[in-house]
């Protein structure tokens, strides 16, 4: 997709009104240099730390046998979709904290805003997919295998990598295109909606309002869906008799609901309450949240809740030890 924005300026404003920008400056976080140094490290070891636990999980989907069920095969493809969401801000960040001019070039800007809510929006419409496998597997256990096949999971799987990468160019394309006059610097460590369009001298009403509907229709669909599924699960859930049934069920689910919240309680407030009435910095804490601290919270989450999980990164570690031994 890159190539929709490089080399694009608005062209359509004469040079007396308006200062061509080339580039932007993102402020990230506020400190001395001492604090710089610290954010940078306590950063570099997040995203260390997040690809290496998304990436076990990867391997752990990928080697044992018994996790290559439906359930698991999604969550392969979360740890994958974790990496790449992670991928999206945080190196550009560490880059940025230990830059002098904090730039970035104007198509990377409009890059790092495609792929961030791409990535972002293929999230929402995995966990509503995630939701939909642990709804089919408790409520209907008898038809969950002949309706959560393996073909039905790759189509799912396809579809969301697809309608989150396929609805964002036209709007975004749409907003590289505005003329930047006021100024060049944004108050983030990322290139976001509200940054962007604070810069723009001309009124875009018609792409903001698109661009906002869209994603609020994503987020609203998707919460509304799983929140369904939850109450009917739960529903199903308190119908069982024994007491160990209702605790083995809820765990399967623990661990998807516990994402959920922690993913969409930070992405609700930022991008669907005011946030005129929220300060810069806790805007960038908030975003700080869903964007880098979820990927790393999403696998200690599902292998500290889940068994098999469990069972099959230890034997994982035992390969790893063997072939160092050997």
């Amino acid at each position: 997709m890159s190539f929709f924005f490089i080399g694009l300026r608005p062209m359509n404003w004469s040079a007396a009104h308006i200062h061509i920008v080339t580039e932007f400056v993102l402020l990230g976080f506020p400190g001395c240099l001492e604090i710089q140094i610290f954010l940078f490290l306590l950063f570099l070891l997040v995203y260390v730390l997040t690809l290496l636990g998304n990436g076990t999980i990867i391997c752990a989907v990928r080697w044992d046998p018994r996790l290559h069920t439906p359930m698991y095969f999604l969550l392969g493809n979360f740890a994958f979709l974790e990496i790449w969401y992670a991928s999206s801000t945080v190196p550009n960040m560490l880059v940025n904290i230990l830059s002098k001019t904090k730039a970035i070039s104007f198509s990377g800007c409009f890059l790092q805003f495609y792929f961030f809510f791409s990535l972002g929006t293929t999230e929402c419409l995995f966990l509503a997919v995630m939701a939909y496998d642990r709804y089919l597997a408790i409520c209907h256990p008898l038809h969950y295998p002949t309706i959560m096949t393996g073909k039905l999971c790759r189509i799912l799987v396809s579809l969301c990598w697809l309608i989150g990468f396929l609805g964002y160019p036209i709007p975004i394309f749409f907003i590289s295109q505005l003329p930047f006059c006021r100024s060049n610097i944004i108050d983030h460590f990322l290139c976001d909606m509200d940054p962007l369009m604070a810069l723009s001298c001309a009124p875009a009403p018609i792409t903001e309002f698109v661009f906002y509907s869209q994603s609020s229709f994503v987020l609203f669909f998707t919460v509304m869906y799983i929140l369904r599924s939850y109450m009917l699960l739960l529903r199903t859930v308190f119908q069982v008799p024994s007491a160990a049934g209702r605790r083995k069920a809820f765990s399967t689910c623990g661990s998807h609901l516990a994402v959920v919240s922690l993913f969409y309680g930070t992405v609700m407030v930022m991008y669907v309450s005011p946030t005129y009435g929220i300060p810069t910095l806790m805007q960038k804490i908030l975003t700080l949240v869903y964007s880098v601290m979820t990927p790393l919270f999403n696998p200690l989450i599902y292998s500290l809740r889940n068994k098999d999980m469990k069972l099959a990164l230890r034997n994982i570690l035992f390969r790893i030890k063997i072939s160092q031994n050997s």
